[in-house]
C-alpha cells in the first residue's frame, strides 16, 4: 500500500523525517520506527541485499537497522517498517567542529563509493543523515539509498556541496566557521554564496573551478536546480565511470582540507592556567565523588575545554555532552576521542549564553537542545562568571535555567576575588556587576536547590557546590 504522508506538524511522527515523502519516523519509547511505502520499501529490499550494506552494517558506519512488524502511531498501513538502533543523543552539523564535519562528509562519500559498485546510490546527501555515537559518525537515513540508475548524475550532489563543502571550504580556505552558517539555514551554503566568499582576484582554491565557481553559474542557467543539471548531464551521455570518478574526486578533496589554526594548535592548546595543579586535582575528585554517587543516563559538561572532567563523569554515565562555544577546542577534543576510540563523549561546539535554537520548517524541523537532550547531571564548571560578567545574564537567571533542565548540578563559583573574574570587570564600567559576589550567588543557589555538598578550594578564590533540584 501506497502512503500519502502526513503533515510535517503531525505530533505522532519525528517533526524533521518529513521531506522524505516515501518514510516516515516515529518514537515507541525508546524505540526507533521508520515507515515505508511501497517504492521506499521496494527500495530497501534493494539496499538490505547489497554487499556494502551487510559491510557496514557490520562495521557501524550504517545505524543497525532490522525490519519489524509494529503499527503506525496513526493506524496507517506503511509497506514495511524498520527499527533502528537509537544514538545517545542527536546533534547537527552547526554544533560539529571541523574534523567532525569532516569526518561526516567523508562517511557520506565513501558510503556512496561503496554503493554504486552493487549500482547502488543516494537521492540525497544532507549533513543531517549523520549522527554520532561518541566521535564516531554513523549514517542513520537508510532510505536514502537507492537503485543507482544509468546515466543519471548524483542526486545528493547540490547537497553535499551545501552541508559539507562549501562549510569546510570555508574554515579551510578562509579561516571562517561553519557553524554559523549552517545554524543559519537548514539547507546550508548556497553555490552563488560560496563563490562570492571564496572567490578572489587570484583564487586557486582547490576545488573552486568546478564545485563552487561552476556550480553557480549552473544554478544562474538552471533556476529548476538539480533536476535539470541531473537531466541535461543524463541526456549528454552522462556514464557511471564519471558518477565514480567524480566520487573519487570529491574524497581525495575533502581528506586535503586542512584547517590551519587546528593543525598548528593541536599540541598545546588548553585553558587551565589559571589553576594551581592541587587545586585541579581536588576539583576532579570533587567531580568524580558527584558523578559516581549513582549511574547517570546523560551529562552535560558545559565549557568542557579539554574534557578532562568529560572523561570523569563518562565513566558512570552512558553519555556526556562535551560543550564549548570554542570551536577550536571542541576540534581538538574530539580529535583525541577520535583517536583513542572513546565512544561516551559527544563533543558539541555550543555557546551556553547562545544555544542552538529550533530551525528549518515552523522552527520546529530541527529543535534546539533542551528538546533533544535532558541532563541528569550539568557539570557548570568556571563559567557562571562568564555567562554573569562577558553575557550579562544575571546569575539568577542562570540559576533559574539549570533548575529547568531538571538535572543535578556541580557548580563552580569563581568569588569577586578571582583574578579572572576582576579581568573580567575591568572591561566593564563600574557598579554594572556589583551583585555578582559569593554570598549573592551562593543564597540564589540554596534557593533554589538542596546544598548537598561545598568545597572551598585552598586558594581562596574559587567554591563548589553541588546543587541537588528540591
Amino acid at each position: 500500500m501506497t502512503s500519502t504522508g502526513s503533515s510535517p506538524a503531525d505530533p505522532k511522527y519525528d517533526r524533521g523525517s518529513f521531506r522524505d515523502p516515501s518514510s516516515r519516523v516515529w518514537r515507541d519509547g525508546t524505540r526507533i520506527l521508520r515507515g515505508l511505502d511501497e517504492a521506499a520499501a521496494a527500495d530497501f529490499a534493494r539496499t538490505e541485499a547489497a554487499a556494502f550494506f551487510a559491510a557496514a552494517i557490520e562495521a557501524g558506519t550504517i545505524v543497525g537497522t532490522r525490519r519489524v512488524d509494529e503499527p503506525s502511531p496513526d493506524g496507517r498501513a506503511w509497506a514495511a517498517v524498520l527499527e533502528h538502533d537509537t544514538v545517545p543523543v542527536v546533534t547537527y552539523p552547526h554544533e560539529w567542529s571541523f574534523s567532525m564535519l569532516q569526518d561526516a562528509a567523508l562517511l557520506t562519500l565513501r558510503l556512496v563509493r561503496s554503493a554504486i559498485d552493487d549500482d547502488i546510490t543516494t537521492k540525497d546527501a544532507t549533513a543531517y543523515n549523520v549522527q554520532f555515537v561518541g566521535a564516531r559518525p554513523v549514517f542513520i537515513d537508510v532510505p536514502s539509498f537507492e537503485p543507482y540508475r544509468d546515466g543519471e548524475a548524483w542526486w545528493g550532489y547540490r547537497q553535499f556541496c551545501q552541508l559539507f563543502l562549501f562549510p569546510l571550504m570555508f574554515t579551510a580556505y578562509k579561516d571562517l566557521p561553519h557553524q554559523p552558517w549552517m545554524r543559519g539555514s537548514v539547507d546550508g551554503i548556497t553555490p552563488e554564496h560560496a563563490r562570492r566568499v571564496l572567490e578572489g582576484r587570484r583564487s586557486g582554491h582547490k576545488g573552486f573551478l568546478f564545485h563552487v565557481w561552476l556550480h553557480a553559474k549552473a544554478d544562474r542557467r538552471f533556476t529548476g536546480g538539480s533536476a535539470d543539471t541531473v537531466d541535461e548531464m543524463k541526456s549528454a551521455g552522462y556514464k557511471k565511470e564519471i558518477f565514480i570518478a567524480t566520487l573519487d574526486r570529491l574524497i581525495a578533496l575533502v581528506e586535503g582540507l586542512e584547517w590551519g589554526r587546528s593543525e598548528s594548535t593541536w599540541g598545546d592548546y588548553s585553558q587551565r592556567g589559571h589553576y594551581e595543579s592541587k587545586e585541579l586535582l581536588l576539583k576532579g575528585d570533587f567531580v568524580r565523588k558527584i558523578a559516581s554517587q549513582r549511574y547517570r543516563s546523560q551529562v552535560w559538561d558545559v565549557g568542557a575545554n579539554d574534557g578532562m572532567f568529560s572523561r570523569i563523569a563518562a565513566a558512570h554515565a552512558d553519555t556526556v555532552l562535551a560543550m564549548d562555544a570554542d570551536d577550536l577546542v571542541v576540534d581538538r577534543l574530539y580529535r583525541e576521542l577520535r583517536d583513542d576510540g572513546t565512544e561516551g563523549i559527544v563533543p558539541m561546539v555550543m555557546n551556553f549564553a547562545d544555544p542552538t535554537p529550533g530551525i528549518g520548517w515552523a522552527g520546529t524541523e530541527r529543535p534546539p537542545l533542551h528538546e533533544r537532550s535532558s541532563p541528569d547531571l550539568i557539570l557548570a564548571l568556571a563559567v557562571i562568571h562568564h555567562l554573569a560578567l562577558t553575557h550579562n545574564v544575571p546569575t539568577a537567571a542562570i540559576l533559574d535555567h539549570f533548575v529547568a533542565l531538571g538535572g543535578e548540578v556541580v557548580l563552580e563559583i569563581p568569588t569577586e576575588n578571582d583574578p579572572m573574574v576582576k579581568t573580567l570587570l575591568s572591561h566593564k564600567r563600574a557598579g554594572t556587576h556589583d551583585a555578582y559576589t559569593l554570598d549573592s550567588i551562593e543564597a540564589q543557589a540554596a534557593d533554589r536547590f538542596t546544598v548537598a555538598e561545598r568545597l572551598a578550594l585552598p586558594g581562596g578564590t574559587r567554591v563548589l557546590l553541588h546543587l541537588v533540584p528540591h
